[in-house]
Parts: structure tokens; C-alpha cells; sequence
């Protein structure tokens, strides 16, 4: 797998290619004879490029900052980390180099010359697509191995969120049944309510049933009946009493 699928190269290949622009820009800026049109217009577009590229820089910067915090999370090392910020560093240069170039084009053609040679100076040192190349060539086999192990990552991770849906599932089906359970236990003890109050009421009609015939009774036997009703009542107390606690 190639390792242009790294973020960071496929970033750094954008900047690369941006960079071989301004430089072309800057050589033909270079050969515009001062003051004209055409290099006033050059000089706006490549001062805007040379900020352009610097943010560019900067973000990449903030990301290798990121990942040295943690190195082994992004399978990378030291080494690899260094060798991405001389890189930046360098791309930092360069840049600064033409824009300085530019600038100091800007406010003076005498010294221009002298100033462009050492800007040319400072140009080489931006590794060419070559050895740019082979260092891709050279990480390759580090990316993959990064790539792989972000992939049995991945596959472990799902694996377990696979496993705690599945418990999941399981504990929604066991709460399933406990409500259900529940639900059919409410109903019986409604069922049971249903009946006890059917059975008081026929309890009290049988009551009010019974009032009525001994309130028929005692206005039949008058005042002396009501008397002998309440003396054999007495009687048949006393007698279960002795029954229940003598015997």
C-alpha cells in the first residue's frame, strides 16, 4: 500500500507541488524587467502564495504536534516525527526565502542581485521529488503496518461493540419478560379484586337480607319475645364459652 495514503504525505505532496509553483513563479518573476506592470502583478501573486503555503505549513505543524503526543497511537516514532518536522522546517525556509526575495525586490533593484543569489542559496536546500521518493519508498513499509494495525483495530473495536450489543439485546429481552410477567400478575390480582368484590356485595345483600328477617322476628314477638330471644342468646354464649375454654 502506498504511503501517499498517509495524511501527512498527502498534505506534504500538496505543499510540495505548491512550492514548485512559487519557484517557477519566482524565476519568472526574476527575469520581468523592475517597475513594470506585469511584475507588480507577480509580486502581489506571489507574496499571496508565499502566505498561503506558510498557513498550510502551520496546520501540518499543529498535526505533527498532535501526534507527538502520542506517537504510538498514529504507529509512528521518533525518528519518523523528526524527519517530518525538518521537513516543515525546510518547506518554512524556502518560502521565507522567496518572499524575502520578493520584498526586498520591491525596494531595491541595485542590491536585488546579490540578495537573489543568496535566496537561490537557501532554495537548494528543498529536498527535490527524488529523494522525496524515496523516502516515501522508505516509509511504505511503516505505513502499511500502520494501516494494518488501525484495521485490526477497527476490527477488534466493532467486534466488541458487537459483543455489548448482544448483551445489550439480551438484558432488553430479560426486562421483556420481567414486564411481562408483571403485566399478567397485575391482571390476576385485578381478576381476584373483581371476585372479592363480588362476593362482599352478595355478603352484604345477605346481610341486609338477614337485618330485615330478624327485624320482622322481633316486631312479630313484641316486647316479652324480645326479652326470651335475648336470655337464650345469653345462655347459648355462656354455654360455647365454657365449651371453648373448658373443655
Amino acid at each position: 500500500m502506498p504511503s501517499a495514503q498517509d495524511p501527512f504525505y498527502v498534505v506534504k505532496e500538496e505543499i510540495q507541488q505548491s512550492i514548485e509553483k512559487l519557484r517557477d513563479s519566482f524565476h519568472q518573476w526574476e527575469r520581468i524587467s523592475g517597475n513594470s506592470g506585469e511584475q507588480v502583478h507577480l509580486t502581489k501573486e506571489l507574496l499571496g502564495n508565499c502566505e498561503s503555503i506558510d498557513w498550510q505549513v502551520d496546520e501540518l505543524d499543529k498535526a505533527i504536534a498532535v501526534a507527538a503526543r502520542d506517537p504510538t497511537w498514529y504507529g509512528i516514532d521518533e525518528v519518523e516525527l523528526e524527519k517530518r518536522r525538518r521537513w516543515t522546517s525546510t518547506a518554512r525556509t524556502q518560502v521565507s526565502a522567496i518572499k524575502k526575495a520578493v520584498e526586498t525586490g520591491k525596494e531595491s533593484n541595485g542590491t536585488g542581485t546579490t540578495t537573489m543569489n543568496g535566496m537561490r542559496r537557501e532554495l537548494m536546500r528543498l529536498p527535490n521529488p527524488n529523494e522525496t521518493d524515496r523516502s516515501h519508498q522508505y516509509s511504505a513499509h511503516d505505513n502499511d503496518d500502520f494501516i494494518a494495525s488501525e484495521s485490526d483495530r477497527q476490527l477488534l473495536l466493532i467486534k466488541q461493540q458487537d459483543e455489548e450489543l448482544d448483551e445489550l439485546s439480551a438484558s432488553v429481552q430479560r426486562i421483556g419478560g420481567v414486564g411481562l410477567t408483571i403485566h399478567e400478575e397485575l391482571l390476576a390480582q385485578e381478576r381476584i379484586i373483581d371476585d372479592l368484590g363480588m362476593e362482599m356485595d352478595s355478603t352484604s345483600n345477605r346481610l341486609d337480607f338477614v337485618q330485615k328477617k330478624v327485624g320482622m322476628v322481633m316486631k312479630k314477638a313484641g316486647a316479652k319475645g324480645q326479652i326470651m330471644m335475648i336470655l337464650f342468646l345469653v345462655v347459648l354464649f355462656i354455654i360455647l364459652f365454657v365449651l371453648v375454654f373448658f373443655t
